[in-house]
């Protein structure tokens, strides 16, 4: 069962002492919640464990609760100790716990993340400390998801589960833009501003000039680097602003909050301005959209 929730793992004990482990599972729709309490273990994720699962479209976030795990993974090896979190590629992978280990893991589809932040290798393994108030709020949202999900209906459960996806990616996105960009990729580039864009949604004098100064790169390089991915910055951060909006308009823990508040939590200097590019993306006015999925009256 492990095997099938987590990763695809051979693992071996790393003391004499006699083995004890704990497994909680909920399923959440597309997002499957392993709580596990362990001694000692090191656990391996071979290529050919791997290919028998045939897992490829998945990805697995890690929060330790206690004690410490280390993720050996591609070219990068961190430790996570309480309160971390971590992206866990399902790729050749070596972790070992420390005793006393408690950990989350949360198995997702992988298109979930690099939707919103690019290419998972250029963020699995890489730990997310506890310092950064979204890795803490996604933490503790998520602990009590796992104590309270059976009191929810199926349908508010995938919900909140989806909620708490987007605090993952928040956290991921700001861990990205706290690095410095020297020298990296074009690719990495334009994954970093993306993750730019994420972590500062909400704050309404996010435009490409601003970008390209927390790359530390010329307006005109920036604008090429996106133009090669086919896109333009302007367009990318609209679209983002955009979607982070729908996505709260159809979500019942935000049905209190009106329209021009959502807004403005989405970076959007007027109500007009958004209603306008949001039935121009979306064929339908805010609030209209709200009515449709099932938010009236809110």
């Amino acid at each position: 069962m492990l095997e099938e929730q987590r990763l695809p793992l051979e693992q071996e004990q790393l003391d004499a002492a006699p083995f004890e482990a704990k497994l909680e599972i909920a399923t959440l729709g597309p997002l499957t919640m392993t709580r596990v309490s362990e001694g000692p273990l090191r656990s391996e994720a071979t290529p050919s464990a791997i290919r028998r699962l045939g897992d490829e479209g998945c990805i697995s976030v890690g929060f330790t609760l206690a004690g410490i795990t280390k993720v050996q993974q591609r070219d990068r090896a961190t430790a996570q100790r309480q309160g971390d979190l971590v992206v866990i590629e399902h790729q050749p992978t070596v972790m070992t716990t420390s005793p006393g280990n408690q950990s989350l893991y949360l198995k997702m589809p992988r298109e979930r993340l690099e939707s919103a932040l690019g290419p998972a290798r250029h963020y699995a393994a890489l730990t997310i400390g506890s310092e950064l108030a979204t890795a803490t709020l996604a933490m503790s949202f998520f602990v009590e998801l796992s104590r309270m999900h059976h009191q929810l209906d199926p349908a508010t459960a995938v919900r909140m589960g989806s909620i708490g996806v987007d605090l993952i990616v928040a956290s991921i996105a700001e861990r990205m833009a706290r690095d410095v960009p020297l020298p990296l990729s074009d690719s990495v580039l334009v994954q970093r501003a993306k993750a730019h864009v994420e972590a500062n949604l909400g704050d309404p004098t996010l435009d490409p000039p601003q970008v390209a100064a927390a790359l530390g790169v010329s307006l005109h390089r920036l604008r090429d680097l996106f133009r090669t991915h086919g896109q333009h910055v302007s367009d990318w951060i609209w679209q983002r602003r955009l979607e982070v909006a729908a996505d709260r308009l159809a979500d019942p823990a935000c049905a209190h909050i009106t329209v021009g508040t959502l807004a403005g939590g989405c970076g959007f200097s007027s109500r007009t301005h958004f209603s306008r590019r949001f039935k121009d993306r979306f064929g339908l006015a805010p609030g209209e959209f709200r009515h449709a999925v099932g938010l009236a009256g809110h």
